[in-house]
């Protein structure tokens, strides 16, 4: 798509094109994710996506003003499906973790789609939804608002590079993956500890542990970290006053 702008009250279309399809935001943005999915980084061209849905291209001007604007409702869209399985407990700590986890599972469901996003600043919906849930838990939980949004920035930017990162490793071929899982084997498990000691001392838990994300552990780490710094908020008498659950 090219840079067009078309009047926000001319952007829904609600008789069917010429193919029968009622097209809405919704429908295009679910196209455009399993079109990411299927094909990859360039997946999102006008014509493509005009194809998939049966409409004429020219009609997905009515929504989205250029491919980069749909891509941050792709990326809105993958935010809003997390926040929509996750239900807080009033645990700050066991919260944050689930939610954690739910981004990271969500991003290996939609590698390509993740890789492409997880560094982009969307401002819709769903991610200014996200920015004040998880201050929200952090402010109620007793953090002060500079904490608060230190640890949160923090937590996202782990939970996006985690997300990015293993998707990328998941959208490899299963031979390249396999291939790289068994180095673990072939070369670490089988350097001699005269040469390399430390390596040779810890090589079974190198083979176990590698092949696998570290992102749950990362995350069980930020979180400790996080919880050592509120703590020392709590002895310097600096905590929010703000209702919530403080455990």
């Amino acid at each position: 798509m090219s840079e067009r702008v078309v009047p926000p009250d001319a952007r829904r279309r609600r008789r069917p094109t010429k193919q029968g399809v009622v097209l809405s935001e919704e429908l295009i943005v679910a196209t455009a994710l399993r079109l990411i999915e299927e094909h990859g980084a360039d997946a999102l061209s006008v014509r493509r996506l005009g194809r998939a849905l049966g409409a004429d291209p020219s009609s997905l001007y009515r929504y989205f003003r250029h491919t980069d604007d749909l891509m941050l409702a792709v990326a809105d869209e993958l935010i809003g499906r997390t926040l929509r399985t996750w239900r807080p407990s009033g645990d700050w700590r066991a919260d944050l973790r689930d939610l954690g986890l739910r981004m990271h599972a969500s991003a290996l469901a939609h590698p390509w789609a993740a890789v492409l996003s997880s560094y982009r600043v969307t401002g819709r919906v769903h991610e200014i939804q996200a920015v004040e849930t998880v201050l929200g838990v952090l402010r109620g939980a007793g953090f002060p608002d500079a904490e608060a949004v230190r640890v949160y920035h923090a937590f996202i930017d782990q939970a996006l590079a985690f997300g990015a990162l293993d998707s990328a490793s998941t959208a490899l071929p299963k031979a390249a993956r396999e291939a790289e899982a068994a180095v673990w084997r072939a070369t670490y498990a089988r350097l001699p500890a005269a040469t390399h000691p430390h390596i040779a001392a810890a090589a079974r838990h190198l083979v176990h542990d590698m092949p696998h994300s570290s992102y749950p552990a990362a995350l069980d780490l930020l979180l400790s970290a996080a919880a050592a710094r509120l703590a020392e908020a709590r002895t310097q008498g600096r905590p929010n006053d703000v209702t919530g659950h403080a455990g």
